[in-house]
């Protein structure tokens, strides 16, 4: 029978986002959130009245909608 762990789920969770999270090259981090910043504004600039409307409509739906 495999022997259980005695961590708790949350430190189990805590050392797995630390391993993973190291070694991030900062740079790329750099560039990752530069795009992320300019992403949202692109399209809302791109989309017509209408398109943004039916966008709005569809979140109402999935959020009132239970």
């Amino acid at each position: 029978m495999p022997k259980r762990s005695s961590k708790d789920i949350n430190e189990i969770a805590s050392c797995i986002v630390n391993v993973t999270t190291k070694d991030k090259n900062p740079n790329a981090v750099a560039l990752g959130r530069l795009g992320g910043l300019k992403g949202g504004r692109a399209r809302a600039n791109k989309l017509t009245a209408e398109q943004r409307k039916e966008i709005a409509r569809k979140a109402a739906r999935a959020r009132w909608g239970k």
